[in-house]
């Protein structure tokens, strides 16, 4: 690996590495190593750990009335692959990738390699952390130091927004109270290699077939499709700052919208464009395909 791009690296994390191994592991795509166990997925596994301790520390502290299922339901939406993407990105790391030539094929990289390199990063530091300064300990805190900045603001997001963007969940609990059927999703179309595949979908509950949307996996382009379907039911609205939240009023109507969950636009679910939102699309209008 170039030594520049671990130098860039390490300018953006704020943090010199003592063992630079350690870091040019972390930013390894299997791609391009000898083997698999010689690439970043050690360090994933390790990292995803890491991050997933600062979070659940993190919302213990800020909301002590919350209960178990409550606080879950917040982590999950903060380490997703989707924010661990735009996570990595925020920092830099995705122009110190290292990766196989066939990988770069798309103007956005693949949001679970973008994911693995922040969590594979941490790791590194962790370990390079707690070696250099005899402890685990060490390692977190310095682990703490680069994803709390970070993580914050999507905690207190999810635990404001009411939905922690699983908007399957509550289009079901809707649907089965409301409308007596159980939401059904629907393939329309699949594009792209393997390794990057694109769905299609939409959301359909009895004969009422809702608007599509495509993302960078199925379980993104179905919560894609049921968001776009709970703004043409009227069951979400776009707040001032393009942030998805689950309406509490009855009487509530949708931000600059008409009424019938037709709003201005912004609904993204706290994901951005390329990373399965709505990429800038009208609420209740079809999504179009990545480029």
């Amino acid at each position: 690996m170039d030594e520049a791009i671990l130098e860039l690296a390490q300018q953006r994390l704020g943090y010199v590495f003592r063992d630079v191994n350690l870091l040019q592991l972390a930013l390894t795509h299997a791609s391009v190593a000898d083997s698999r166990v010689r690439s970043n997925e050690r360090m994933e596994f390790l990292g995803d750990a890491v991050l997933g301790l600062i979070v659940c520390q993190r919302t213990y502290e800020l909301y002590p009335h919350l209960l178990e299922g409550e606080m879950t339901k917040i982590k999950s939406t903060v380490v997703s692959r989707a924010a661990c993407a735009v996570m990595a990105r925020q920092i830099g790391l995705i122009d110190c990738l290292w990766l196989g030539k066939g990988m770069r094929v798309h103007d956005v990289l693949p949001q679970s390699l973008a994911a693995a390199v922040l969590e594979a990063v941490i790791a590194a530091m962790y370990f390079d952390a707690s070696a250099a300064e005899e402890g685990a300990g060490a390692g977190l805190e310095r682990a703490r130091a680069l994803v709390l900045p970070l993580v914050e603001p999507l905690i207190e997001r999810a635990f404001a927004s009411g939905h922690q963007e699983n908007f399957k969940s509550i289009l079901q609990q809707h649907a089965q109270q409301h409308l007596h059927d159980t939401p059904q999703y629907v393939i329309l179309e699949q594009k792209g290699p393997d390794h990057a595949k694109n769905f299609h979908v939409c959301v359909q509950i009895g004969e009422r077939q809702f608007p599509s949307s495509w993302g960078q996996s199925k379980k993104t382009a179905e919560q894609q499709a049921a968001l776009l379907a709970l703004y043409e039911l009227g069951i979400t609205v776009v707040d001032e700052d393009g942030h998805v939240r689950v309406v509490t009023s009855g009487d509530e109507k949708p931000l600059n919208g008409d009424g019938n969950g037709n709003g201005d636009g912004n609904g993204n679910g706290g994901l951005e464009a390329g990373e399965g939102g709505s990429n800038g699309a009208e609420p209740g209008a079809e999504i179009p395909p990545p480029k």
